[in-house]
């Protein structure tokens, strides 16, 4: 795939964030349990990615129990985000909360790439690319001020 192409698909993935939280929110709120909803969220999950990858026959289970156990902390990560997503949407609103899980990833995301961590490609932290970040977390901060 072309690098458009998987800009395409992140910005995709980028819009449904607000949309996962704000649907998600509100199913919380109409069965009174955001736990309750974060678990519907997460099975509707597994029976789509089960089918991709069903379709696909991509998945080994001998490899998957061969994989470093840390790597399904991954999980606990998703599990939290929708969690937190869920319960505090409703009070603080998508936008705020969207936008500080925003602020977030900028800081993992410019960590990770700098450092390689858990095998992804190095990108370092140059002074441009810090510029940039810094950019991105002021425009949050003003969306915040309003």
């Amino acid at each position: 795939m072309s690098y458009s192409t998987y800009a395409v698909i992140m910005l995709a993935a980028g819009l449904g964030i607000p949309v996962m939280a704000a649907l998600n929110a509100a199913l919380g709120k109409i069965i009174g349990n955001p736990a309750g909803a974060v678990v519907m969220l997460l099975l509707v999950a597994m029976i789509a990615a089960g089918a991709i990858c069903a379709i696909s026959g991509s998945l080994s289970l001998t490899t998957l129990l061969t994989a470093p156990k840390h790597l399904f902390l991954a999980g606990v990560f998703a599990a939290f985000y929708m969690l937190s997503i869920t319960y505090i949407s409703p009070y603080f609103g998508v936008g705020n909360a969207v936008f500080f899980v925003l602020l977030g990833q900028l800081v993992s995301a410019a960590a990770i790439d700098h450092f390689a961590l858990f095998g992804a490609h190095a990108t370092a932290l140059t002074p441009m690319r810090g510029l940039g970040i810094s950019v991105m977390a002021l425009g949050v901060w003003i969306t915040q001020q309003a």
